[in-house]
């Protein structure tokens, strides 16, 4: 997985994974292999939401520091 994906990417990836699953047409191997990669798909944006919320809270942080 190209650590370079963008988190938009990311979820767009996720959606065609999901559809490809949906189908009746898709083999065991490649279902295994597809939730392989919508897991890491999963993870990339659990942590790039992560570290959004973190970056969000410290500025906040910040900025409430220098209000007072």
């Amino acid at each position: 997985m190209p650590e370079n994906i963008t988190f938009e990417q990311a979820i767009a990836r996720l959606e065609e994974i999901a559809d490809r699953l949906e189908s009746e047409e898709i083999t065991l191997d490649e279902s295994i292999r597809l939730y392989e990669e919508g897991m890491k798909m999963a993870k990339l944006c659990s942590d790039r939401l992560k570290t959004a919320r973190q970056k969000i809270t410290e500025f906040s942080d910040d900025e409430g520091a220098e209000s007072e």
